[in-house]
């Protein structure tokens, strides 16, 4: 398997993007559109992928690539690339650094390496599923085994309580220590780094979700849909310890405090 060959790619891939992001978030040169479906994107999204597959058709022709602004390509392809230019284009567009670029690796369909780039924290955290790493260091989520001493993080509070699954997720800010909205991929970041212990979202795609699984898994965490099923498979996000997993499973499933199962 050539998983460190990709790795050094994606490093390859985060620098010349990072440039793009970092000058046009400097200069404030950011032009903000929204798509047929409500969502923000700005040139330098665009810019940035475009960039990317570029650099992914001459450094393996024969990959596929899925991405967020133009598709996909080869998607039946042995090896298919997944791109998030920027994942927080609202923090982007808004002058908040806690965005990053998402890039991740699927063989024959099943997530193989992923990646989360701070352009402006300069932070770089890869994972294949066995080992992550933040910078070259190895990292691993906290031990937490109580809710009462977890940080809980998601990306727009507001947004999930417009959903069915506002009554268990009240019920969880309510168990845990602290609630922020550290979210996006940073949020998934600081969970990796045993930073915080709980991350959530929903409305995801594939782009936002296979890099997260060799990352957190690497990182000896757990990562799966809110209902407990394989996250690459579905549209909810959520990466916490092995411990606190079924606590939060059944609390926002309505299994541990009388809600009909989501």
């Amino acid at each position: 398997m050539r998983t460190d060959e990709f790795a050094n790619f994606v490093s390859t891939l985060v620098e010349k993007s990072g440039e793009i992001i970092k000058r046009a978030y400097l200069t404030g040169k950011i032009d903000v559109e929204l798509k047929a479906d409500a969502t923000p994107v700005t040139k330098v999204d665009r810019e940035v992928e475009e960039l990317m597959r570029e650099l992914i058709r001459k450094a393996y022709p024969e990959h596929g690539v899925i991405g967020e602004e133009y598709g996909e390509e080869k998607a039946c392809a042995e090896f298919v690339w997944t791109l998030d230019p920027i994942d927080g284009t609202v923090s982007f567009a808004n002058g908040c650094p806690l965005f990053g670029t998402l890039i991740g690796l699927l063989r024959q369909n099943q997530p193989l390496l992923g990646a989360i780039h701070l352009p402006l924290l300069n932070q770089l955290c890869i994972g294949d599923g066995k080992r992550t790493y933040v910078d070259g260091r190895p990292v691993q989520l906290r031990s937490v085994s109580c809710l009462a001493d977890a940080t809980l993080l998601a990306t727009d509070i507001a947004s999930i309580r417009r959903t069915q699954h506002r009554e268990g997720f009240d019920i969880l800010l309510d168990q845990t220590q602290l609630s922020r909205t550290w979210g996006d991929c940073f949020g998934y970041l600081l969970v990796a780094s045993g930073k915080a212990d709980i991350m959530l979202d929903l409305d995801m795609r594939i782009w936002d979700i296979v890099p997260l699984v060799p990352v957190i898994s690497g990182a000896n965490g757990i990562i799966t849909s809110w209902s407990g099923d394989d996250a690459s498979q579905g549209k909810s996000c959520l990466a916490t310890n092995r411990t606190l997993h079924h606590q939060v499973v059944e609390i926002l499933t309505g299994q541990d405090n009388g809600l009909l199962k989501a």
